[in-house]
């Protein structure tokens, strides 16, 4: 398999996540000339706590998109995870040095606009495998319309751990002339309440205490959601009833300033009439309806890159169940886990065409998955484990 189009090449499989962790010969060993690429909010504990929970999520957001758009010129897919305050990508060697130069400009602007620092780093496949770490990927269509990533071992961990630890700084190495392409880059939506039928939203981090345990013990987990929330669709946050744009000026002000530093007061104004525009007219038009429909199965609300990253919306009864036994599990030395429970999702949206490419990232409010992760990093250090 050409390792440019390894993730392009990858067969779509149709079964559930939970099917496809019976399966080992589903998944595919990375290319060992493919690199990890992690991003991180150096601080984002702080920047939470001082409401910045948003503009946090949206610098992760840029990462990913900084990425894609890249990818997109010339038609390869590479897999991306969203966690919060970062995220992790894996690409292959012809187009890392043109994704960092362009995530170096993004690292830039972000310190500038916000005072806010993102680490970006990189370490080759080849390096997770030398130090016996595993790493192997899936794909898995979730519904219809959304094809996600599945990964087991522990190299991203391993890759995000060593990343953090070495912290190079790219600000000396950055080409002065690449470009950062965020466009597609929005977050235009008020805070979003639960269905009607449920009152929080959880934000969960599981990871297995033994690596070769995982794809068993996260079936019994995504077994154990099933039998409590049902399906994906049943637990997802995002509900139309409670979806409203927000057209607020600081809104847009933010999305311009992450996504084109040097912008016009009319470029500010035909953004903000856009956003108007929508909310007044577009939302409820034939094509606007039909965008919002596939915006709910196109939420990223499920994540598995050798942990398991859900979004959750649940009644505290529901959560309870959950929660008793994902200590059962934790108690008999299976896995380790952290949780936030917040009454509102965030989203942010990565939107190239509206009517057949678009994806949205969902968060808890008050830095859900950034919460999550204080939890399990204690637990961690707790346990004196290592990534």
């Amino acid at each position: 398999m050409d390792s440019l189009l390894f993730y392009n090449n990858l067969l779509s499989h149709e079964e559930s996540v939970n099917e496809l962790l019976c399966r080992s010969d589903a998944f595919e060993q990375i290319p060992t000339d493919w690199q990890i690429i992690v991003t991180d909010i150096k601080g984002s504990t702080k920047a939470v706590k001082n409401g910045l929970f948003e503009v946090v999520n949206l610098i992760a957001t840029g990462s990913i998109i900084a990425a894609l758009n890249i990818a997109a010129k010339i038609k390869i897919d590479i897999p991306f995870f969203f966690g919060g305050d970062g995220a992790t990508l894996l690409v292959p060697p012809a187009l890392l040095s043109e994704i960092i130069a362009a995530l170096v400009q993004h690292q830039n602007n972000v310190k500038k606009e916000f005072n806010i620092d993102l680490r970006v780093g990189s370490l080759p496949v080849s390096e997770v495998y030398e130090n016996n770490r595993k790493l192997k990927i899936a794909k898995v269509s979730i519904n219809a319309l959304h094809t996600i990533p599945i990964v087991l071992g522990t190299g991203l961990h391993y890759a995000e751990k060593l990343i953090k630890l070495r912290d190079i700084s790219f600000y000396q190495q950055g080409d002065e002339n690449a470009t950062l392409n965020l466009e597609g880059m929005e977050c235009r939506w008020n805070r979003i309440s639960p269905p009607k039928d449920k009152d929080e939203i959880l934000c969960l981090l599981i990871r297995t205490i033994n690596e070769s345990e995982q794809a068993l013990i996260f079936k019994k987990i995504l077994d154990k959601a099933d039998e409590i929330y049902g399906s994906h669709k049943k637990r997802n946050p995002i509900s139309l009833p409670k979806l409203q744009l927000d057209a607020g000026f600081n809104k847009v002000l933010v999305e311009l300033k992450m996504r084109r530093p040097r912008f016009t007061f009319l470029e500010w104004l035909k953004n903000w009439l856009y956003v108007v525009i929508g909310k007044y007219w577009y939302l409820k038009s034939k094509p606007g309806e039909k965008y919002l429909n596939e915006l709910i199965q196109l939420s990223d609300i499920f994540v598995l890159d050798g942990q398991i990253n859900m979004i959750i919306s649940s009644r505290t009864a529901q959560r309870e169940t959950l929660e008793f036994f994902l200590d059962y599990l934790e108690n008999k030395g299976e896995i380790i886990y952290g949780i936030h429970i917040s009454q509102k999702s965030i989203m942010s949206c990565y939107v190239r065409n509206r009517d057949t490419n678009h994806i949205h990232f969902i968060d808890g409010s008050g830095g859900g998955y950034t919460q999550a992760a204080i939890m399990l990093k204690d637990k961690m250090k707790k346990k004196d484990m290592i990534n």
